[in-house]
């Protein structure tokens, strides 16, 4: 008997990893030529929305254009062609924490999904001399993902530090004309994100805030086109004279504001919550009260947003 079952344990451990192996395959090759193949797509959008408005602070612009571009996008069961947006505004004022929700609500994980690809020019493309190499690895990289994962989402951060020309590789696959062989190439999302055009930025909400007008009264349509311009003049920008911002494949540059110091207790406040000190008002203000911040008499703007928020928290606790 004990013979018997030694010799079957291996032909039963064969089978069944044949039949993963089959499952696995036919799944592939459905994935590949069926246009509803969800690669573990859970969209909530709902709930992206609720956390922008709730978690995101400071930031009208975005959570506006972020919820609605996001959403028409995600019920169009057939776009023409992929989401593509460009997030621009100073350190610590949201931008990669609203890319994380993006992951969050659409793969239920913020950027630990296989079909959430974030890049970072001084990891991946860390010598300008190996720009022509890095094209052909990109391109091949974009077009493997979005055949094993139409709905893949794909992140290019510190585009202000990107090599000149790197990214131009993917206007192809941006435009409404390109066919990548086997998938839907348009349900992907591409979202770049920059510190490039702060200045116009921070200048307009200078200037709004000197006026006496109230944040809220910054539109898009204020800042979309300088922001193009600045994105595509800076000689050391990703986008310097990119062929992406010349033949309008960015649906939306979405301005990010400088934050108010009421801005950073709130972020301050949040994370003192979710460590279940919610009445420490003292490290709160003590928070606030240690940032830097633009016209420091006034205090009118923090100089590194939330980012360093935790830090200090650490500090103070």
């Amino acid at each position: 008997l004990q013979l018997r079952v030694t010799v079957l344990l291996p032909v039963l451990f064969v089978c069944f990893s044949n039949t993963i192996a089959s499952a696995f395959q036919l799944k592939t090759i459905y994935c590949k030529i069926s246009e509803n193949c969800d690669c573990d797509f859970q969209p909530d959008i709902r709930g992206l929305e609720w956390d922008l408005y709730r978690n995101l602070y400071g930031q009208h612009l975005a959570q506006d254009v972020v919820s609605e571009a996001v959403g028409r996008f995600l019920r169009n069961e057939s776009p023409d062609r992929p989401l593509v947006l460009s997030f621009h505004g100073s350190s610590g004022t949201g931008k990669t924490m609203v890319s994380s929700m993006l992951g969050k609500y659409l793969y239920g994980t913020s950027l630990g999904s296989p079909y959430v690809h974030q890049f970072i020019p001084t990891l991946h493309f860390p010598s300008p001399s190996r720009v022509k190499s890095y094209r052909l690895e990109l391109k091949s990289w974009i077009e493997g993902n979005l055949t094993a994962c139409a709905r893949s989402i794909f992140i290019f951060d510190e585009m202000e530090k990107m090599p000149p020309g790197l990214v131009d590789i993917l206007a192809p696959f941006l435009g409404p004309s390109h066919v990548v062989f086997q998938t839907n190439y348009r349900k992907a999302i591409y979202i770049f994100i920059s510190s490039v055009g702060e200045e116009v930025i921070n200048k307009l909400a200078l200037e709004n805030r000197l006026a006496g007008r109230e944040r809220d009264e910054i539109r898009l349509e204020d800042l979309e086109d300088k922001l193009s311009k600045a994105a595509f003049d800076d000689k050391n920008s990703g986008f310097y004279h990119s062929s992406i911002i010349s033949e309008s494949l960015i649906a939306h540059f979405v301005p990010f504001l400088p934050l108010t110091r009421r801005h950073v207790e709130r972020c301050a406040r949040r994370d003192l919550c979710q460590r279940g000190h919610c009445h420490r008002t003292d490290v709160v203000e003590a928070v606030g009260g240690a940032m830097s911040y633009t016209q420091s008499t006034q205090q009118l703007f923090s100089q590194t947003g939330c980012k360093t928020v935790m830090g200090k928290i650490n500090f103070y606790l």
